[in-house]
């Protein structure tokens, strides 16, 4: 097995779970690093989307401004839809040039760490599902934190998501990351050896 999908639900600890699996070798193609990259200043995926979205979602520098667009397409699923149909294609042909790559290198293992796996229906791409889970309460306390957000905001951008109970039927492996550190890292390392190592 060489290439693997990462999912999980928003702020579950997919970073934490492809840093650990990234620490043993693995070479980790990370959906949100591509999407940021494709709407650099000067993209034609920013272009179109100020065209679509006006400038009040860009920054005084002509950046994006994530937190203004994200206000905008987490309360709308029509315009996340509208965001998704420019940033998604190109997303998706970097990312396959990215895990081309991975494949010709010497990696034991190619991880894809894409949020949206199944929203997507990626699932083709890859030999297997790695879900990263956490209960709900984890998860909208993590994103309150992160994102300096309050409850209301937290759990409309949660249930803008598959449920987790779908992806926990639908992930070939799973990851509880709702414990400690070293109890997520443990688990990590039994799948590793297990699937990648034996």
């Amino acid at each position: 097995m060489r290439l693997i999908g990462l999912t999980g639900g928003i702020a579950t600890g997919k970073t934490t779970v492809a840093r650990l699996l990234a620490a043993r070798g693995a070479e980790i193609v990370d959906a949100d690093v591509l999407a940021r990259e494709v709407v650099e200043p000067g993209s034609p995926a920013l272009a179109e989307i100020a065209a679509g979205f006006g400038d009040s979602v860009l920054t005084p520098e002509g950046a994006l401004d994530r937190a203004a667009l994200g206000a905008v397409v987490f309360a709308d699923p029509a315009q996340r839809r509208r965001l998704e149909a420019i940033t998604h294609p190109r997303i998706a042909a970097l990312m396959g040039e990215r895990i081309a790559a991975g494949l010709a290198s010497e990696a034991p293992l190619v991880v894809a760490d894409i949020p949206l796996l199944f929203e997507g229906d990626r699932v083709g791409l890859v030999e297997g599902v790695l879900l990263v889970d956490a209960p709900e309460a984890v998860q909208l306390r993590r994103l309150m934190l992160r994102d300096g957000i309050d409850e209301a905001a937290a759990r409309a951008r949660v249930a803008a998501q598959m449920p987790l109970d779908e992806k926990r039927r639908l992930a070939t492996w799973m990851i509880d990351n709702g414990g400690t550190p070293e109890h997520t890292a443990a688990q990590v390392a039994t799948w590793w050896e297990r699937w990648v190592d034996p």
